[in-house]
């Protein structure tokens, strides 16, 4: 059984940080972290491989956020950064077999949790 826990969430002024975590439970994967704002449709943000070597960004966080993994912790971090408006939503970390930025290719979910950046 495979877990995924996020944290890290929260209310934000335009221009500042957060770093998100999720922990994970079982073996190891490559991981995705993902995004789902109010109407739209859940978007890929970054992706990171199981062994933390190959990394890749969406268009619109590159340059702003950073995905990185601790596999001693077996944790996955999104550190972002200049975070503006349209970055709110529900941020989903996700686990999946093989490298991928379609959602429908990630096996297993965490529950997401809410950033929300205030202009």
């Amino acid at each position: 059984q495979v877990q995924l826990v996020e944290s890290g969430g929260g209310l934000v002024q335009a221009g500042g940080s957060l770093r998100l975590s999720c922990a994970a439970s079982g073996r190891t994967f490559n991981m995705g972290w993902f995004r789902q704002a109010p109407g739209k449709e859940r978007e890929f943000v970054a992706r990171i491989t199981w062994s933390g070597g190959l990394t890749y960004y969406a268009n619109s966080v590159k340059g702003r956020f950073t995905i990185s993994r601790d596999n001693a912790k077996n944790t996955v971090y999104l550190q972002m950064n200049s975070l503006k408006p349209e970055d709110t939503a529900v941020y989903y970390c996700a686990a999946a077999n093989f490298i991928s930025v379609r959602p429908s290719d990630y096996n297993y979910w965490g529950h997401g949790t809410q950033v929300t950046v205030s202009s």
